[in-house]
This record gives structure tokens, sequence and C-alpha cells, in this order.
């Protein structure tokens, strides 16, 4: 190792800023974190800086570097602009044998500042030895998606109940097995469901009773609409922690390379066709099967599963069946895809409310507000259209939808294969059926439709308008 890590205890202890810039801000706070006594000496301050000063949170200490400043110091760290300035601190601190760390100079420092994961009392420190800290930055970006934020409280109550987890299990095979259940079961669970007390209460009725198996739990998780980027910190955890996935068809291979590698992985979209009540079925059978085997089950949805994805139903059998489980949200394919077509759902001079409607239904089984949906200056978002095109246009023209009112329909949103057709309500179908627009695609109908022409930043777009009938 060209460094040897290390964590220093800096509360209440003496530590000099020189300089009074942005960076010196920047380290100060950090120090002040920390519950270091900072001093800070530089000619001039910022704003920030000379507020901290006034309130009594750092000594300031006015005019040029002084070695008189490294008395009673055991760290110091130089962020002036001027390197010749740095080096003086650098070489006056190495003199009374002073770490120090002079920014973005490591070959004037004694010591690195490293990047931070911070679940204190949990840190994670990253460092480059100061050769690539952009790469250390990318690092930390990475472990921070890894962890919950919750962690720290997962770390300070495993510390309240240290002594008795130790007289609860002397065995260090069974007091490792404990710690394990501690990190991966209810009681962490708990904590990311912000039940504090009730988590607490776990713990302590775990250390006063035998411990069990480890008990299942199910995450449902909204996958978005295909590009990984749109994933939650909280679902690509809940993916790299899971013994077993069951994934809908929309679920992106690119969404789906980021989960655990061992994870069993069990298909369960649904196809046209299909008895899709059987199917649902057999979904909440394998929830249960799963989780009553000890299994982290995710049950990874495309877009939202709370926006026509039947996780209502998923949850509701889970929890007549006893099994513990937890939500996290997607973004929903309405909100993505447009987003990615360049419309926004609102805009002051076009649409003052959005409505989600889904079109996967039969003509005879049509029971939607046809008038309500006609209306002007809102945005409408259909989900599961493909099939409906000709239904759907003439439902709304012969209730009253102007015809040129503006479309776009979305197809593979957010993935590289989008393509985006716009154009009128009137010629909607047929430009569909003349351009193969196929599922998965999401139709948005209404004059913020026609900012995609000019908005348009992603993937490929089809203007219909300019299409000869």
């Amino acid at each position: 190792m060209k460094l040897f890590p290390i964590f220093a205890d800096l509360k209440n202890r003496r530590v000099l800023v020189v300089g009074g810039g942005a960076v010196a801000e920047r380290k100060t706070l950090a120090l002040l974190e920390a519950s270091a006594h900072v001093v800070v000496g530089a000619p001039e301050l910022t704003p920030a800086l000379t507020e901290l000063a006034a309130q009594g949170r750092i000594v300031y200490l006015a005019g040029r570097f002084d070695a008189a400043w490294l008395d009673d110091v055991w760290l110091v760290v130089a962020a002036t602009d001027e390197r010749a300035a740095n080096a003086a601190v650098s070489e006056a601190a190495g003199a009374r044998r002073i770490f120090t760390n002079v920014v973005d100079d490591p070959e004037l420092s004694s010591f690195q500042v490293p990047s931070i994961v911070d679940r204190s009392p949990v840190i994670v420190a990253i460092s480059s030895s100061g050769v690539a800290p952009v790469l250390a930055r990318r690092v930390r970006e990475r472990i921070e998606s890894l962890f919950d934020h919750t962690l720290g409280q997962l770390a300070a109550l495993a510390a309240t109940y240290r002594k008795r987890i130790r007289a609860s299990h002397p065995d260090l095979g069974a007091r490792r097995r404990f710690y394990d259940w501690l990190l991966d079961g209810p009681v962490a669970g708990l904590l990311r469901q912000q039940q504090p007390a009730q988590a607490e209460a776990a713990l302590t009725q775990a250390l006063d009773a035998p411990l069990t198996p480890a008990e299942g739990s199910v995450v449902l998780v909204g996958a978005g609409p295909g590009d990984p980027g749109l994933l939650t910190l909280k679902a690509l955890r809940a993916l790299n922690e899971a013994d077993v996935i069951l994934y809908d068809r929309l679920v992106s291979d690119e969404v789906m390379s980021l989960a655990r590698r061992d994870a069993d992985r069990v298909g369960v979209g649904k196809l046209p066709g299909e008895n899709h009540h059987a199917t649902q079925a057999r979904i909440h059978a394998l929830l249960v099967e799963h989780a009553q085997a000890g299994k982290r089950v995710v049950r990874l949805k495309g877009g939202d599963a709370f926006i026509f994805g039947r996780g209502g139903e998923e949850l509701e059998y889970l929890r007549a069946h006893g099994v513990r489980f937890e939500v996290v949200p997607g973004i929903t394919a309405a909100l993505a895809c447009a987003a990615y077509a360049g419309i926004p759902l609102t805009h002051r001079e076009h649409a003052q409310s959005v409505r989600l409607i889904t079109a996967h239904c039969r003509e005879d089984e049509d029971n939607l507000d046809w008038p309500a949906l006609a209306r002007e200056k809102q945005t409408l978002a259909f989900y599961m259209g493909v099939g409906q095109l000709e239904l759907l246009t003439r439902r709304l023209l012969a209730h009253g939808r102007a015809a040129e009112t503006p479309f776009a329909l979305i197809e593979n949103g957010s993935r590289p294969e989008q393509r985006v057709l716009s154009g009128t309500l009137d010629a909607l179908p047929r430009l569909a059926a003349e351009h193969e627009i196929r599922s998965p695609a999401l139709l948005i109908v209404g004059e913020v439709a026609g900012l995609a022409s000019r908005l348009q930043w992603f993937g490929q777009h089809i203007d219909g308008s300019a299409i000869p009938a």
C-alpha cells in the first residue's frame, strides 16, 4: 500500500485550515462535522466562513500564514490558491511532524482526504492515493448506491445491544448468525420503513428467544420503463440482495443485468391471449412459496407497480398469508416516456391536469368517461393502447375532441430503440399502422403532445403531420 488508511478522532482537537475561499469552506464544514476545533487562517473569508466565525463555531486568524498558527495543532489543511503559500504551510508543518493535506497536491501532502460514504457510525473511505480523485469519486458513487441510509441506525442499534447480544450468544458462530439475521431480517426492514420502535422491539424479542430460521420477505419493485439509469437506489439495492426475482415481460435485459448474479430468476410475464386471472394466481402462489421458504424475494415490475400493475392485489395476498413486504416505487411509463420524448405532461399554456388511463379493454367492456376525456386543456396518457387506437380515436372524436388535437405515440420509451410518432388525432390509426408501431408503446393525447417535434432530444422522431395522407 502506498498509503496507510486511518480514521482520525478529531473531536475537540485543534485543526488548522489555511485559506478562506470556497475549497477551504468545504474542508472546514467537513471538519466541523467531525467535531474538530477548527481554526481558519486567511486574509479574507467567504461569507459562509465569516458567518461561522461570527457564531463562534470557528476561530479566525486574519492575515497570511504564520508558523505560529501551528501551535497546539493536530492536523493541517492547506487550501489556498497559491502553490508557494501551500508549500510554505507543508514545510512548516512537516518540521513539526504535523500531518498536512494540501488540496489537490499529493506531492506536498503527508495525508490524503478520502471520498466518504457516510452512514455514521459506519464510514467508508475511498482513496486513489491522490492520483485520480475523479476515480475515487466514481467508486464512492457506486458504494453509495449499495447501502441504505438506515445502515447507520442499524449499526447504532447493534452497538446499543452489543453486550446483550454477546450474553445471549456466547458462542462465536451463533453470534455471527445472529448478526447476519440482524442485517438481513426484519429489524433492518423495519428501519427502512421508518419504524425504529418496532425494529428495536423485534431485536429485543429475538434476544429473549431462540434464533429461528430466516424469515422470508417480498420487495415489490418498480423497474421503470427500461432505461436502467432510471432505477432508484433502493431498487438497485433490492436487486442486489434478492434470493429470488419474479420479473415481468417488459422488464429490460439491461435492468436484469444489474441484479444479483446468483439469484433465481423466474419470468412471470403475461402474454396477450393468456388467462390473466390464472397467471396472476400463479404469481401470488410463487411469492408466498418462496417467502415462506425464507427467501428474500423481489417482485420486479415494469414501470411502477401501483400504476396499472396489480401491485395492490399482490400486497393484499401477501398480507393475507402473513408475508412481510415493502414497496420500492418506480418511474411510471407516462412520466418517463413523456420526458424522453420532450413532452411536458403539464404546461401553463396547454394543460392543467393529467389523466392516466388503461386502454386494455374490449369495446363491449368500455366504461370510460369519454365526455370528460374529450375536454380540452388536459393531457391523456393511455397505457396498453396500441391495439385499441381505432376505438380510442373514434370515441374521443365522437365526444367532441378536436380532430387537429396533437398526439404522440412513444414506442419503447427510454430504450435505445425508442421511436416517437406524432401527428393529429384524426390521423392516429393510419399513421400508427403505416409506421408499424408495436407494443410496448404509450399514447399521449393533448395540446402538450404538439411540443414533441420541437423539444425532442432522445431517439427517433417521426413527424406524421409532415407526411401526406
